[in-house]
């Protein structure tokens, strides 16, 4: 008889005979799945309470010996050193936990960890002497690491031993560390008021980090603490250092504003040039920036202007000159140009814009150059004021698209309006009927639907909604603006007969947004009646269970409880009958969620489904777990209700 396991009783495994691989292949996520779910509660050990002295030595020897077990069989685990030496100090046996440290350090002689937990100990213990001959050691065997440093000389500090904080930073400084442990120097030295400290240390800073940001920082603090020839000698010798091929622009922008608070402008000008003259433009686009600036706080505008638009002009020419068809550099070109005012230049740029017209008849590529043609427009209507110059540009863009293929509704529509602020409505009306005549597209009536809403033509309103919906009668949107244009002019028979035609039309893009507008509208005017009547309408079309449940939530608040548990009832047998069982399992706990309130709830219990765990077959051969509800009323075969009953002996025995 074989043993548990597979094993026979002499102990030896038996011969497999066939090893094929079986048919049915189990996955690692199953093996894992199943241990977890067989994994047993881990028993912890009982809290004690310990009453006297000799069961605190008893207590304390048996964690020692458990302590030093640990650390013998792994004894590079510097965890479990931490823990011993931790614990030792809680029990107040500083000088065992020290011995561990120790021991610890023997170990592994550079474990930053040991020796910061080893120096709060001694400094939690106000063993200062002890921690600084630790921090000492520590930055002795390891001196790049930077935080022994800073906490070494944060202990000194804080016992007011200022002289040794100061030479703990000297050392420190030997070592030539990152630009930041400098600055702790530095700002340690300002507490203080050590001025001459401070300008030693910068000195000492500049020599080993020679960067702009160190240069900056020195000037700063003359700045605040010396004298304008300080500060002066400081940005002199920054630029001697760093050189042409190192220099930054940051120097000189903090120079020359550094003049400006000095009120020496001529000397600002004077820096600003010369670092314009020596830094490449790539390099110095921040410091002509702040030139810029600088020149129209306290130079002659008109001469700023003129410098900063050729420099514009120059790189726009460029630009255009390398790609004629970039039609982005060709709209900040003509933005430019306008800025400064030239009237012949503007014209000159988008005539030459517009003359680069995309050769493909692709609408994605003429769409950022109708927006030449839309500036160039409102240029001439709004700043040059030339009207008629205007109304060429538009008609010139209307003659240039290739309207058999696509248009532009943002065209038309800007032209429209551009025609009623001259008060020509008729021209506006007859363009936009050309367009529609040309290019019907939905944009196109919506411009002409909103432009007869304002002039408040609600005649040509409605005229215009039947050719849209002639044009397009499965657009669901315009439908439903149609009736609530009617609605909100009070015509609800006529806003009732658009809903009806709507909802008869064979096909329909979006058909919920429809029906949920009719049954809004209805409701609004407080016909429950026609409500239920157009929910039955819609059941009929469609099992969705958001219809079901809404139109369980509208005989909820109209006629109560047993009317929306009927609409509950029969859209369960609906769903059950067409085998949609998420839907229904949502049905139902929508359902739940009404009768939790005061309701008959355990009814709606007895319906909720069992999920369960089974697997299928794909295309590629393999197999697929898939969850799947069973319902107590499924009459699918004795399959299902044998997992019905294994599930619930399941859960039986999770409850025991």
């Amino acid at each position: 008889m074989a043993e548990p396991g597979g094993y026979n009783q002499s102990g030896r495994a038996p011969k497999i005979k066939n090893k094929n691989a079986a048919a049915v292949q189990i996955t690692a996520e199953q093996l894992i799945r199943e241990a977890f779910d067989r994994q047993s509660t881990i028993q912890k050990a009982p809290r004690q309470k310990v009453l006297d002295g000799e069961e605190l030595s008893d207590y304390q020897m048996r964690r020692r010996r458990e302590f030093e077990e640990g650390v013998r069989r792994n004894r590079s685990n510097i965890g479990e050193w931490l823990r011993y030496a931790t614990w030792e100090e809680s029990q107040q046996e500083i000088a065992r936990s020290r011995s561990i440290y120790e021991r610890a350090l023997d170990v592994d002689a550079r474990s930053q960890t040991v020796y910061i937990k080893y120096a709060e100990m001694e400094m939690k213990n106000k063993n200062i002497n002890l921690a600084r001959n630790l921090f000492d050691r520590a930055v002795t065997v390891l001196p790049r690491v930077s935080q022994f440093w800073y906490r070494f000389a944060y202990m000194e500090e804080l016992v007011d031993n200022v002289q040794g904080a100061r030479e703990v930073f000297d050392r420190w400084m030997q070592w030539e560390p990152e630009y930041e442990a400098w600055m702790a120097f530095i700002k340690f030295e300002q507490r203080y008021k050590e001025v001459q400290n401070v300008r030693g240390v910068f000195e000492r800073l500049v020599f080993v980090h020679p960067e702009p940001k160190a240069w900056l920082r020195w000037a700063q603090f003359e700045e605040t603490n010396g004298d304008a020839d300080s500060v002066r000698e400081v940005f002199g010798r920054a630029i001697d250092r760093l050189g042409e091929e190192h220099m930054d622009q940051h120097v000189f922008i903090s120079f020359a504003k550094f003049e400006v608070r000095m009120r020496e402008h001529e000397r600002a000008r004077a820096i600003y040039k010369y670092a314009l003259q020596r830094l490449p433009r790539a390099q110095s686009q921040s410091l002509y920036n702040q030139y810029t600036v600088f020149e129209k706080q306290f130079g002659d505008t008109n001469e700023v202007e003129e410098v900063v638009v050729r420099k514009r002009r120059m790189q726009y020419e460029a630009m255009v000159k390398r790609d004629p068809r970039d039609y982005d550099a060709w709209i900040d070109f003509a933005k430019l140009e306008e800025s400064a005012g030239d009237r012949d230049r503007i014209r000159d740029v988008y005539e030459r814009a517009v003359a680069e017209h995309p050769t493909t008849a692709e609408k994605d590529v003429w769409r950022r150059y109708i927006y030449i043609w839309l500036f160039y427009a409102l240029y001439e209507e709004t700043q040059a004021r030339d009207v008629d110059r205007a109304r060429q540009v538009y008609g010139a863009a209307l003659d240039l698209i290739p309207h058999e293929r696509f248009t532009f509704g943002k065209l038309w529509h800007q032209y429209a309006w551009f025609e009623i602020r001259q008060g020509n409505v008729d021209k506006a009306r007859r363009a936009l009927g050309q367009a529609l005549g040309r290019c019907p597209k939905n944009s196109l009536f919506r411009s002409y639907i909103n432009l007869e809403l304002e002039l408040r033509e609600f005649d040509r309103v409605r005229t215009l909604y039947t050719k849209h919906i002639e044009f397009n009668p499965a657009n669901c949107a315009t439908w439903v603006e149609f009736a609530r244009f009617e609605s909100a002019l009070g015509e609800e028979t006529r806003a009732r007969a658009v809903y009806e035609l709507a909802v008869e039309q064979p096909t329909l893009d979006m058909p919920e947004i429809l029906w949920k507008a009719y049954i809004d509208f209805e409701l609004e005017l407080g016909h429950t009646d026609r409500v239920r009547s157009l929910y039955e309408r819609l059941l009929k079309l469609t099992d969705h269970v958001k219809v079901w449940i809404s139109r369980a939530q509208f005989e909820l608040d109209t006629q109560g409880q047993e009317a929306a548990r009927s609409v509950f009832e029969e859209g369960d047998g609906r769903l059950r009958d067409v085998g949609r069982k998420e839907e229904r399992l949502a049905l139902l706990e929508a359902w739940r969620s009404m009768e939790s309130d005061g309701g008959d709830i355990e009814s709606v219990e007895r319906r909720m489904p069992t999920r369960v765990r089974r697997r299928r077959v794909l295309d590629d051969g393999s197999m697929e777990e898939y969850f799947d509800y069973v319902f107590p009323d499924d009459t699918q075969g004795s399959r299902f209700k044998l997992l019905a009953k294994a599930h619930m002996w399941k859960q039986t025995q999770h409850s025991e």
